[in-house]
């Protein structure tokens, strides 16, 4: 901008001129864009579910309920296709943010040629901000040095607190401030829970933003946790739900169907899917079985039902404020409902990407657990596909249930004519939408770089008319091998299976202007039709950046593949005392394979502590100082090996460690020594394949969800800890190239 003042040899003689800031469009409305976290399209109670979400429902009952939006069918390419309004593959989000394959839409990453809404708003002169789920930073970027440039505050918002990863603990979460890791303000004892964290910070941000800014417009983006697994509650919402589904899926699942079609939540007519391969008959399965699901997913609901609570009191400070009227509530879920609690459901959700099952007998073990802290519940997939009633099969494919979601908008000031809306519309064309609202567009150049072109198109237009015809024509969908392609009222969908040539996936055809649910495969009646929409997809594909196509999943990659600057390519590593804790995706790779830890120490006798802890309640190892004993815990998936050597009464220790020895696939033997004297031996006989556990590393303590009980409060190392030493020997399965050594 040019400079209108003048600059004389005084003040006397000299123009003062202030630049003028970019300013929004009159009246632009505040914008709080709310993503759920693997709720399918059945899930709440204003598409037809039991579980009560009066909050949600409120919302869809003063703005707009979308029963025909779509998205991808995974968190990280949803949150990508959100936040740019591209599709995923385009901008290098394909799968996960959790490793770089190596190819252009396999980055693990969002293009720096793909501005996101946040950059684009900040630009435009609104306040950003940023709370809960992020996942769109390559995780072998996420820790304390960075780098930070696919760090929220890298990618256009001014303030960011929440989870970088795409799981967390609700009650052990591992917290982000700006580019900052921190502590939780609380314990689950003193009454923590994230939800709560994370709207009380929302609520906070809007307070500053009126009190400071009345005048400045804000986008916030709430991307909250819940319902992903671990399904976690406070316990006065776990005992609300008691007993509430000893009825099984079944019913809930026709009872849920029977309200959709009452509230025309999907067309009369609609058939409910059949059950989901190995989705077996509630009353078929035994007492036990059914005793332990009904708990999962009562662990579900109450999860749901907090959420609705927590989001009631950031609506009730809208109010307050007198702001609701000109704020645009966008609300929608990331994917459909999750299967990654396999056929019989989890009480340990690691063991599921580690490609075990866990039994009825582990998950009654720890039945009283489930929902609270001290395990990690994933429901079945009976009700999984409950929850995306009435459609079939789930998160990961490409199927109705992957990929149609729910989507509210509400905006008091800007939507006269309420009400279902049901055009055809993807996830890509929620940035399109908010800035068509906003009154400015995407750059062609940012920051000195040609932007790709917006894929998605603007919403508005069924604002004020419900019946008008839908503005999009096409709409490819592509994860883990699995393809489908909607054009012009028709799908088409191959589900692959993992290993299988892909010339060997069967297309299926689907009229859904007549067929919601996808229930009636008209394949063999319109060949034409069928030819005509793979022939399409092999198009679009092309055009998206999709290929190569990889069927391999994220755990596997994550262990193979790694950018050129990752921790994960040495052998090596030293940790200080004082350092924050490092992320799951940049430990180091001890899976399969031997290794020694090393902790250089000055201590008494009565000292005591944890050395080194790397995991969580679904699975770690420590190794910790306890009754004059050096122990280690390896948790493999909640079976728990312990080895301990007593340390020797007369000595003064400077080095206590832990060599792991490999003696078979997925084993080894565990020698605890003092000062290079052994002094404790055992077996490991089961190890982790891809990922030990969910959470990262620390040294000196325990702080977070706990790798052992035999210790409480993060079990702080009273000695002195100069450091501790950490190598890998070269005998592992995931060895990098490269490597540093």
């Amino acid at each position: 901008m040019e400079n209108a003042g003048r600059v004389g040899i005084t003040y006397a003689d000299s123009d003062p001129w202030w630049p003028e800031p970019p300013r929004p469009r009159e009246g632009s409305p505040d914008v709080v864009l709310i993503v759920l976290d693997d709720v399918g399209f059945g899930t709440l109670g204003c598409y037809g579910s039991e579980i009560r979400t009066p909050t949600m429902d409120a919302l869809a009952r003063a703005g707009l309920q979308y029963t025909n939006f779509h998205v991808t069918p995974l968190c990280s390419p949803t949150r990508a296709s959100l936040m740019t309004g591209r599709n995923h593959h385009a901008v290098g989000m394909s799968l996960l943010s959790n490793a770089d394959s190596g190819f252009p839409s396999k980055r693990g990453t969002i293009s720096p040629n793909a501005a996101t809404v946040a950059e684009v708003l900040k630009d435009t002169g609104y306040s950003t901000a940023c709370y809960g789920k992020w996942h769109l930073a390559p995780l072998d970027q996420t820790g304390s040095a960075g780098p930070f440039d696919q760090w929220p505050l890298g990618r256009g918002f001014e303030r960011y607190y929440g989870f970088l990863e795409g799981i967390s603990d609700h009650f052990h979460p591992e917290l982000v401030q700006d580019n900052q890791r921190v502590d939780p303000p609380k314990t689950p004892e003193e009454g923590y829970h994230l939800t709560e964290d994370l709207i009380d910070h929302a609520i906070d941000f809007v307070s500053d933003q009126k009190s400071n800014a009345p005048d400045k417009p804000y986008f916030l983006y709430l991307a909250l946790g819940a319902a992903h697994t671990p399904h976690q509650a406070p316990r006065e919402y776990l005992e609300r739900v008691r007993g509430r589904y000893d009825i099984g899926w079944d019913e809930i699942r026709a009872a849920r169907h029977r309200e959709q079609l009452r509230t025309g939540v999907v067309p009369e007519g609609t058939d409910l899917a059949p059950r989901n391969e190995s989705v077996v008959a509630w009353d078929e399965l035994s007492e036990d079985d059914r005793r332990a699901m009904a708990r999962m997913q009562e662990a579900f609901a109450a999860m749901v039902e907090h959420t609705d609570d927590q989001l009631a009191r950031l609506v009730a400070h809208l109010e307050r404020l007198g702001v609701r009227e000109n704020t645009l509530i966008i609300l929608m879920s990331d994917n459909g409902a999750s299967q990654e609690g396999g056929r019989d459901g989890t009480t340990n959700t690691i063991a599921y990407e580690n490609g075990d099952a866990v039994t009825t007998a582990d998950n009654l073990a720890g039945l009283d657990d489930i929902g609270g802290p001290r395990n990690h519940s994933n429901y079945p997939w009976g009700w999984a596909q409950a929850a995306n009633t009435p459609l079939k099969r789930y998160k990961q494919n490409t199927h109705a249930g992957g990929v149609r979601a729910p989507l509210v908008v509400s905006w008091p000031a800007g939507i006269a004519v309420r009400g279902v809306r049901s055009q055809f519309h993807h996830v890509i064309d929620v940035t399109p939408t908010v800035l068509d609202i906003v009154g400015t567009a995407m750059p062609e150049l940012r920051a000195g770089r040609p932007q790709l072109p917006v894929h998605g198109t603007s919403m508005r237009y069924t604002f004020d008319d419900p019946a008008t015809p839908s503005r999009r024509h096409t709409q490819y969908f592509e994860m883990y091998g699995h393809r489908a392609i909607w054009h012009a009222g028709w799908k088409a969908v191959a589900y692959h299976e993992r290993g299988r040539s892909y010339d060997d996936d069967a297309w299926e055809l689907y009229h859904l202007d007549t067929d919601f649910s996808e229930c009636h495969d008209v394949a063999a009646e319109h060949p034409e039709v069928l030819a005509n929409l793979v022939g399409r997809w092999w198009s679009e594909a092309e055009r998206y950046d999709v290929f190569p196509l990889d069927d391999r999943n994220f755990a596997e990659r994550a262990a193979r593949y790694h950018s050129a600057t990752s921790p994960r390519r040495r052998r090596s590593y030293r940790y200080y005392p004082g350092m924050t804790r490092v992320p799951g995706g940049i430990t180091p790779l001890v899976y399969d394979r031997s290794f020694t830890i090393d902790a250089a120490v000055r201590m008494e006798r009565d000292d005591k502590g944890v050395l080194l802890a790397h995991g969580d309640v679904c699975g770690g190892h420590v190794l910790f100082v306890k009754a004059g004993e050096l122990r280690y815990e390896y948790n493999h998936q909640g079976t728990r090996y312990h080895v301990k050597g007593a340390i020797p009464d007369d000595a003064a220790p400077r080095r206590l460690s832990m060599h792991f020895t490999k003696t078979g696939v997925r084993r080894g033997r565990a020698t605890l020594l003092c000062d290079g004297s052994e002094i404790g031996t055992g077996e490991i006989a089961s190890t982790a394949r891809y990922l030990i556990g969910w959470q990262g590393l620390t040294v000196g303590g325990d702080s977070l969800s706990p790798v052992s009980w035999d210790y409480e409060g993060g079990f702080p190392f009273t000695g002195i800890l100069e450091h501790v030493d950490l190598a890998l020997a070269a005998d592992g399965p995931h060895e990098v190239h490269e490597v540093i050594d």
